[in-house]
């Protein structure tokens, strides 16, 4: 596919260097995006990028777009965009191994992954079944385990820590202004630009005659329970072995303080994980540390420094 044939709104924002592929997975074909490095080089160095729990791959074309001389492979995960149709089980080696299926599949041997939060947890479960493909993580905002608020049950997951992005995904709207009027209103969006535009446009998917985000509930519902103490979670940081960067946004999901690791959180898995990488990103939320140019200028040393190790 060329950027020619995608959404208007996509095609501005991903450049020359886009394309994308279907890649054979459990199920069906995962759609996943790639930036070739500029000029072709086919000895380029590759990123294997993985967005969050809501997303898609349109999370990632200002990471590309700030390293013109790398590969960055970005799929939809399972479940999210136009992976939505794939079916269960989610679950965080489900995902794990569909992306190590899709590096086989485009002839990557091993790449530095990077995971926004979902996905830093994805990276971390590769990393520890397919060790091989995996050269260095960078964890944005996301891979140590939450900690919820006590007492709330499981099945109150998802919307203790989302809130809305959770309550989205049971809603309808009548055309693609609708929702990107929605999208206006949250708190974490002050800052509207193209890619905001496209990032949400791309999630609105036809379904039985309306349209609705594309993250599948269930996929949701099963994967953030594995967030907090997931087994596949729990043996990746136990036995972890390569190196890593824990990159953590000052706000949260709604721009709000305390962020998705407040002081607490990261005082403990510091302690326990004392190897890790950490910095602090500033002047961002969960989402503006990938979708705004400050952002992603502050990740980009450190996903630098792991492809030069």
């Amino acid at each position: 596919m060329t950027t020619t044939e995608l959404l208007p709104s996509l095609a501005a924002v991903v450049g020359d260097r886009y394309r994308s592929h279907e890649v054979p997975v459990r199920g069906g074909s995962m759609h996943v995006g790639v930036w070739e490095p500029a000029g072709g080089d086919p000895q380029a160095p590759t990123v294997l990028a993985i967005h969050g729990i809501t997303a898609s791959h349109v999370a990632w074309p200002l990471l590309a777009e700030a390293m013109p001389d790398v590969r960055v492979i970005a799929p939809d995960l399972r479940g999210r965009g136009r992976s939505r149709d794939l079916p269960p089980p989610y679950g965080m080696p489900s995902h794990a191994d569909d992306v190590a299926a899709v590096l086989d599949h485009l002839g990557v041997g091993q790449a530095v992954v990077v995971g926004h939060s979902m996905g830093a947890f994805v990276s971390l479960v590769l990393a520890d079944r397919h060790a091989e493909k995996v050269s260095d993580l960078v964890l944005v905002d996301g891979g140590m385990p939450l900690l919820p608020a006590p007492g709330v049950p499981p099945e109150a997951l998802a919307q203790a820590i989302l809130g809305p992005a959770a309550e989205r995904l049971a809603m309808t709207f009548p055309d693609h202004t609708a929702y990107r009027e929605m999208w206006r209103t949250h708190p974490a969006f002050t800052e509207w630009t193209d890619l905001t535009s496209a990032y949400v446009d791309y999630d609105l998917v036809s379904e039985d005659g309306v349209l609705r985000p594309a993250t599948r509930a269930e996929a949701l519902d099963e994967d953030i329970r594995e967030l907090v103490d997931g087994d596949s979670l729990v043996r990746a940081l136990a036995g972890r072995r390569h190196p890593a960067a824990w990159l953590i946004a000052p706000r949260g999901l709604m721009d709000e303080v305390p962020p998705l690791y407040p002081e607490a959180a990261r005082e403990r898995w510091t302690a326990e994980h004392p190897d890790l990488e950490v910095a602090v990103v500033e002047d961002v939320n969960h989402y503006t540390i990938v979708m705004l140019p400050r952002g992603i200028a502050q990740v980009v040393p450190h996903v630098r420094a792991a492809l030069s190790r």
